[in-house]
């Protein structure tokens, strides 16, 4: 299981501006070069930031992007709905679809335990906890 790219790149671009809050806006360009992901793309992944109400974009020449709100109040799960990304409870661990109890694939009751873990701590983990822990980003 892994999480696609633009969910992946939301996750560090959010959890830097969690590290660096108390700080001026952050725009794109700085988020761009400082984290090492493409501009068009950051770009494109911020306007869904926004449209989810998680984070707010100030235009002109001193704008940038800031909180809507806390850091201590954005689950990382709710990073992963924007981009349609969390783990689902009949997701196949090995990508064949559909899968429960009734019609399972080799992993799936292997699978039960860790996948409940991982939606649990998307679910528990705010961007506040994940930042700022000297971790790469």
């Amino acid at each position: 299981m892994q999480l696609s790219k633009s969910a992946q790149y939301a996750i560090r671009i959010l959890a830097y501006m969690a590290d660096h809050k108390d700080s001026k806006l952050l725009n794109a360009t700085e988020l761009s070069e400082t984290l090492l992901i493409p501009y068009k793309f950051l770009t494109k992944i911020m306007t869904e930031v926004v449209k989810s109400g998680l984070v707010v974009s100030i235009r002109g020449r001193d704008g940038g992007y800031s909180f809507a709100k806390p850091p201590s109040e954005i689950m990382v799960s709710e990073i992963l709905d924007i981009f349609h990304d969390s783990i689902k409870d009949e997701q196949c661990v090995l990508g064949i679809g559909f899968c429960n109890g009734m019609c399972k694939c080799a992993l799936h009751d292997q699978w039960m335990e860790p996948k409940h873990l991982m939606q649990k701590m998307f679910q528990e983990s705010t961007l506040e906890e994940i930042a700022g822990r000297g971790c790469k980003i």
